[in-house]
C-alpha cells in the first residue's frame, strides 16, 4: 500500500471506497450479535480459548497443514514434521498475540519481530528482523512477485508510521491493509502468512471491534479457502481501488465467518455439549 498522497490519513480514505462501508456495518453487526449472546455473560473465557484454537487452526490450513480440530485438540507434539512444525508455531502466536496489544500502537516493528522470533522458535540470526537482499523466502503458498528488502524496509516503517500515528479508520479496514501489506511483503525469510494473520488479529482484538478475541477470523480465511483469499490478495496487491475493497470486503467476510463459529461455540456451550 502508497502511504503517500493528499490525505494525511490514507487508510480512512480506504473506507470511502465502493463497498467498504457496507462490509464495516456487515461486520459491526455480526460482532455485536455474538457479543450479545447469553452464554458470553458468564462463559466468555471458555469462548475465547476455544476461538483461539479454532484460530490456529484456521491459520495452519492456509500455511500448509490443514488439521482437523481435533487433531489439534489431542496433539503435544508440534515439532515432529513440517505440519507440525506448522501447527505449534500457529499455535504460539495465536497464545502471543494477546500479550502484544500494550505495545502494537507504539511499536508495530518490534512485535512484528516478535511475532517472528515465536513462530520460527529459532535463534538464527535472521529470525525476528526484515530480510536482507539475497536471503530466501520460504512462503510457497504465495507466488506474488516479491519486493526487494530495499522496499520491504520502506513499506514496513510507512506501515508503522500510520499505525502510531493513529487512524480514523474502522478496524476492519486497518487489519486488512496491516494484513494485506504484510502478505504482500513477506518481510521474513519464512512464516510470513502466519504472522501477517496474527497482526491482523491484533489489530482487530486492540482496535476493540473484538476485546474478548472471540471473532476468529483465521478460521473465516480457512473457510473461504486458499484459492480465494490467493485471489483477494492479489487485487490487494494491484493497488486499485476495485482490488483494495475486494481485499476489505474478504477479509471482512473472514470475521463473519469467525463469528458464525464462535456463535456455534455458544450453543452448544449452552446446551451443555462442549
Amino acid at each position: 500500500m502508497s502511504t503517500t498522497g493528499a490525505t494525511a490519513d490514507p487508510l480512512a480514505a480506504l473506507g470511502s471506497l465502493p463497498g467498504v462501508a457496507e462490509s464495516v456495518e456487515s461486520v459491526r453487526k455480526a460482532v455485536d450479535r455474538v457479543y450479545g449472546h447469553r452464554i458470553m455473560r458468564r462463559r466468555s473465557n471458555e469462548v475465547t480459548s476455544e476461538a483461539a484454537l479454532r484460530a490456529a487452526r484456521g491459520s495452519a490450513a492456509l500455511s500448509g497443514a490443514d488439521w482437523a480440530l481435533e487433531e489439534v485438540r489431542r496433539r503435544t507434539d508440534f515439532g515432529t514434521d513440517d505440519e507440525a512444525r506448522v501447527m505449534g508455531a500457529a499455535l504460539r502466536l495465536t497464545a502471543e498475540a494477546g500479550q502484544l496489544l500494550s505495545i502494537w500502537r507504539q511499536s508495530p516493528l518490534r512485535v512484528l519481530a516478535r511475532l517472528h522470533l515465536v513462530a520460527a522458535a529459532s535463534e538464527e540470526a535472521r529470525v525476528g528482523r526484515p530480510r536482507q537482499d539475497g536471503e530466501p523466502v520460504d512462503e510457497p503458498l504465495v507466488e506474488l512477485a516479491l519486493p526487494d528488502a530495499r522496499e520491504v524496509s520502506g513499506r514496513l516503517e510507512g506501515l508503522a508510521d500510520l499505525i502510531i500515528a493513529g487512524t480514523s479508520a474502522p478496524a476492519l479496514v486497518t487489519a486488512a491493509v496491516v494484513h494485506g501489506e504484510l502478505l504482500a511483503l513477506r518481510p521474513f525469510t519464512s512464516h510470513n502468512g502466519l504472522v501477517a494473520r496474527a497482526a491482523e488479529r491484533i489489530v482487530l482484538i486492540g482496535s476493540g471491534l473484538d476485546p474478548k478475541a472471540i471473532c476468529p477470523a483465521e478460521v473465516g480465511h480457512a473457510e473461504l479457502g486458499r484459492a480465494g483469499y490467493l485471489a483477494a490478495l492479489e487485487g490487494y496487491v494491484s493497488g486499485t481501488p476495485e482490488g483494495m475493497a475486494a481485499w476489505i470486503a474478504h477479509c471482512g467476510r473472514a470475521v463473519e465467518l469467525g463469528v458464525r463459529e464462535s456463535t456455534a461455540v455458544c450453543e452448544a456451550l449452552q446446551r451443555g455439549a462442549a
